[in-house]
Formats: structure tokens, sequence, C-alpha cells
């Protein structure tokens, strides 16, 4: 009998109890962990050539991981790529920006990120780049704090089947081992986490909320709020609009059928200097044409399949057109207006005429709103500023706000981009192939603007939703936090933090600012704020700056010295549901294909590393057309233990 059929009829037949009893006394310990595996193996072209002998075209659209990943492998084997980015930096949610504050230079981006070492696709990325070891620093656990119980400090886990659960209760000051034993029923909903199966768990779990999925298991209430609950917030939708399905898979793949336990590392340099600097440089090294600060508007189709990609940039713009009662534009200030594309428009007045501008931010293409106390424009993403004629004044934005054209006709307004005329399209690049690897509001605008004639195709990209906001609130205070023994920190309980990164613990310049200046810079960040807590920024900040105190008092009356705040929606949304309706990889068009943490995929990937891995199995779509190798791709086991 196998070791993995013996040690699952064991526990199924005893209870993990006995077989705990078992595995000291008899040396079961160690009869399972997850393996490695590759995903697909034995699907290889047998006879696939290494490279490609005749040229071919591709526009990957969408500079983030997926587009990255995507890129490279094509890049490799002889694609001509060209990387369409609508930002003015690579990067994604990895991507950074400079601030200039207290007299000093800081770089920032969205939020903390951690690297697992299961993310295997994205390590692969890392290293064929020449990212250094040296920016990463393991870290030294993972501790959570509680509003109403006491911190508990999960540190490495072992990486053997069942001490790796076992070791989280026994690292645990509220969760008790015997209770936990004893608890039948909850034993059987933590078991339903090592029976992880894509098509059954899917099948069963993804129409319900993981909150009700772990009340109907009358899961151990203990369990569900020092583990499940504050580890699931992480996915960045909250436990009430998570699919039970997808929460299932992630823990799988974080957790229960990794072979890596639960280790992570972090960057010591921020992101942009320490990976996508590297990144960049190596897709300039293999050939990559990367178009900077240029939007994808829509897709060409002959047929089935797609002959071009028709792009926007500060050269050539697309139409823009927007019909506007002038009794809706203010006496003062700037009005909000949106095409029926979607593209924010403000409108204002200007002497005896009106000034319009594409209210889309040139950092990110976030949307801007109008700043009643300045009279200029605020982009809340990023904190990015413009004044009122449109010229970036603080936060990462070079580039100013694009001026539209402001014509009366038939007692409307009309607004159009200047120096485009109502048929006008921007830059068409042709390509053999084309891989769309933006995230979910960009493929979502994108296809809908392209008239694609593929109904349900459409209908599935259009399904696709962002999770609830983020807030990130960066702030540089006078004094030290000398109680804070971790760098990073999950927190559970509170009305927005769910995490704080103490950024001057382990990354420069911070690091050396805090020596220098006996201060502290630290990140609060809400994974998702439900509608029913989205308050002004103000509101929100001062309930985060009092969560801090409460949670190191030490922190009550400190100085704010500089402060960045930013409140997103970009994150993927797996809600009950979502699941069946996800396009996945391959679309109607023979040559077009998607990528992205959002894509409909069988692997157990999930968050950056799903990026990376989709990016690279839409690249061996298009190996296995022109009869190339696919690039092996590396997963955790594809299935748990009691599957």
């Amino acid at each position: 009998m196998e070791r993995r059929e013996f040690i699952k009829k064991l526990l199924l037949r005893t209870g993990i109890g006995a077989g705990v009893v078992a595995a000291g006394t008899a040396g079961l310990v160690g009869y399972y962990q997850p393996r490695k595996e590759f995903y697909g193996k034995g699907d290889e072209v047998a006879d696939g050539r290494e490279r490609l002998e005749v040229i071919k075209k591709v526009v990957v659209i969408g500079g983030g991981l997926a587009g990255i990943s995507a890129s490279m492998e094509l890049a490799r084997k002889g694609f001509e790529v060209t990387l369409v980015e609508s930002s003015a930096a690579l990067g994604g949610k990895l991507t950074g920006w400079d601030l200039d504050a207290l007299g000093e230079h800081f770089p920032v981006e969205h939020g903390f990120h951690g690297f697992f070492d299961q993310y295997y696709n994205l390590n692969e990325l890392f290293a064929y780049a020449g990212v250094k070891h040296e920016v990463f620093s393991a870290s030294p656990g993972y501790p959570v704090i509680f509003k109403n119980s006491p911190e508990e400090i999960f540190g490495q886990t072992p990486k053997l089947f069942p001490l790796n659960v076992l070791s989280i209760v026994g690292q645990s000051r509220r969760l008790d081992m015997i209770s936990f034993l004893k608890n039948s029923k909850g034993l059987l909903s933590t078991g339903e986490l090592f029976r992880y199966e894509y098509k059954k768990t899917f099948s069963k779990y993804d129409a319900i909320d993981f909150l009700t999925y772990c009340r109907n298991g009358e899961a151990l209430p203990a369990f569900v709020d020092t583990v499940l609950h504050p580890f699931s917030d992480a996915t960045m939708n909250r436990m009430e609009v998570l699919s039970a399905a997808e929460a299932l898979r992630y823990f799988h793949f974080y957790f229960m059928g990794s072979p890596e336990g639960l280790s992570f590392k972090i960057t010591n340099r921020d992101c942009m200097t320490a990976l996508i600097n590297p990144l960049e440089a190596k897709l300039k090294e293999l050939g990559v044409k990367l178009r900077k600060g240029s939007t994808a508007r829509s897709v060409k189709v002959d047929g089935k399949k797609v002959s071009g990609v028709v792009v926007d940039s500060p050269e050539s713009g697309s139409a823009l057109f927007l019909s506007v009662d002038p009794s809706d534009v203010p006496q003062k200030g700037f009005a909000s207006f949106v095409t029926a594309e979607g593209v924010p428009v403000m409108v204002g007045r200007k002497g005896s005429g009106y000034v319009a501008y594409d209210g889309r931010c040139t950092h990110m293409g976030c949307p801007v709103s109008p700043d009643v106390l300045s009279g200029g424009f605020y982009c809340p993403c990023h904190a990015g500023r413009y004044d009122a004629s449109g010229t970036p004044v603080s936060g990462p934005p070079k580039a100013s706000l694009a001026r539209l054209a402001v014509l009366p006709e038939g007692g409307k307004l009309l607004v159009k981009r200047e120096g485009v005329s109502g048929g006008g399209e921007g830059e068409l690049l042709a390509c053999d192939y084309c891989i769309v690897a933006s995230n979910v509001r960009g493929i979502r605008e994108l296809v809908k603007s392209s008239q694609l004639n593929r109904p349900e195709f459409e209908s599935k990209v259009a399904s696709l939703g962002e999770a609830d906001p983020y807030a990130v609130y960066r702030l540089w205070i006078d004094r030290p936090i000398d109680t804070a023994e971790f760098p990073f920190y999950t927190v559970s309980g509170y009305a927005y933090t769910d995490s704080i990164t103490l950024y001057s613990h382990f990354q420069e310049p911070f690091i050396s600012w805090a020596k220098k200046h006996g201060g502290t810079v630290v990140e609060l960040h809400a994974y998702a704020i439900a509608p029913k807590d989205i308050r002004p920024e103000g509101e929100i900040k001062a309930t985060m700056l009092q969560e801090l105190h409460t949670m190191f008092p030490e922190t009550l009356g400190a100085r704010v010295l500089q402060e960045l705040f930013m409140q997103q929606s970009n994150f993927s949304r797996w809600a009950p549901g979502d699941h069946a309706r996800r396009p996945g990889i391959e679309t109607p068009f023979s040559n077009l294909f998607l990528a992205g943490d959002w894509v409909k995929v069988d692997a157990p990937v999930f968050l950056m590393e799903a990026a990376a891995f989709t990016g690279r199995m839409a690249a061996n779509s298009i190996f296995r057309q022109e009869s190339l190798k696919p690039v092996p791709l590396p997963i955790v086991p594809m299935k748990g233990l009691f599957a």
C-alpha cells in the first residue's frame, strides 16, 4: 500500500487525534509531505523546437506580472514582442514611484508584498531576470494582532502532515489542542481543507461564501477567528463575499498543499528597485519593445483571428466624445462626467467659455476627481494632485491631464479630444498573436470597445468584477515603535486595519531615516472596505490612526511628520458563482489569449503566482501552435491529501 493511501485510511478511521498518537509512537510522522508537481506534464510537444524559425509578432497588453511573464517567455523563443502598458512604469501592483518629503527622497508603492516560497513560476521569472538573492530577507514569523484577544505568533511550520496543522494549534495561545481534537464536526470542516480537488470543490462550494461555509461546517469558532478569518482576508476579498471554493483553493495553495510550509520573504529595497527594474532590463535585453504610457483601446479582428491592436499614446489619440448640458457645469470648479466608454471627463467654466480634461490620471489611468479645496484635481489611488490647468503638483504623476476641446452645438456642449476627428483612431499595431494581460477593468474596457461580435465571450468578460476598495496609509512619525518585534503583522477584528508593516524595520531608505531622526515609517493596510464602511478620506485615516494607537500605545501622542493615503479598487473579485463565468486562457479567436490572476484555470495558484503562471500558460498556447516546446509549469499538488 502506498504511503499516501496508508496515512489517509489510518486518519479517516481513527481520527486526526489518534493519528497523531500513532505518529508519535510508531514513527508515522513524515509519512506524507506535499511534493512540487508540474502542470500538464506529458502534454509537451514531443519533437517541439526550442526557438522560432520565422519571426512572428506578438502584442502583449498589460505590463504587470502576467504581461511581463508572457513577454519574457515569448522573447526567449524568438518572437518579436511589443508590450503595451498604459502606465508610465511596468509592474502593475508591484510598481512604485518617488516621493519627495521631509527634505529627502523616498520610494513608495501600492502596499506591502510578501513573496512565498511556493511562488515557483514567479521566482523562476525573478531568477532568469537576474534578481539578486540579496534583495530578499526571510520573514521572522507570521504574527497576528487581535482586537479582543492576545497576539498570536505563527513561526515557520513543518512541511509534514499532520504536523503542519497541529503546529499552528500548538503555537497558538488561544487554540486548545484537546478541544480542537475533540471537536469532531470542526475537524471534519477543517479536514475539508485537505480534500481540495478542483472540479469537486468548485461544484460543491463555489455557490456559497466562506463565512457561511465555516458556520455550516460548525468549525471550531476559535480556529475560524484565529486562523481562517485573518488569513482569508489576505485574498483582498472579505470572508462574507468570498467564494468558499476559492478560499479552499487559497488555503490549499498557501498552506495545506504547499511543500514549503508558511514561509515567505520580504524585499529589503522597494519592489521597483529590487524586482521591476531588473525585469524591465531583461525584457530590453531580449529585444522586447516597451510601449509605456500607451493604452490599448481595442483589438481588430478579421474573421476568427486578431489582426492588430489599436493603441493610444501621447502622439496618437483616439476619438473621445461627450455631450454635456451647460446647466450641469458649476460656476466654480469642475463637474465630473463619464463617456459611454467609461472614460471620466472633467468640465469647468473658464471666463465666458468652458474647459475640459480627460479625467484619467497620467500615472496609471485611475480616475481623478475635482478637488474642492484646491480647485484642481485629485487621484485617490496614488495621492496624485493636479492644479486647475491639469498640471501635476504632487504625487507620482509627471505628465499633465490631456486637454479636451469643448464646442457649443445645438444648446449642448460637445466635448472631444483636440486634434482628432470623429472617426479618428490611434495607432494600429499589427500582430500574429495577441495576449491580453491587463487587470479586470482593463480587459472589460478593451473587449467592450472592440465590437468582437462574440456574445458569450463578451458576457464572460463583462461579468468579471473588482473586489471592494482597499486603502493604504503610510505614516512617518516622530518616535520609534519599540514594542513591534516583527516587520509585518496581520490584524484582525478592527474596523479598517488588516495589516501593519514597519518599513523602517526592514527596508532602506526607511531604516536610515528612522535611525537618523528617531522615528518610524509604518504602513496601515485595509484589505477590503465593505460598502457600509466607505467614509470620507479624513474619517478613514483618523480611524486607522486610532487603531494604530490601540495596537501600539507608544504611538499615542506621536506627531505625524508625513503621510501618504491611497484608496484603490483594482484587485480581482472572487465572489460566489464568479468562477463558472470566468473566461479562460483561450478565446473564440485562435490567436488571442488571456492572462492574469482573474483568468479561469484549474491549477492551484493565487495572486502574484497566478499572474506569472497564466502569463506562461498563454505563452505556451502560442508555442504549441508554432510547434515549440512549452515552458514547464511547476505547481503545488493539484489535489489535497484527502481528495
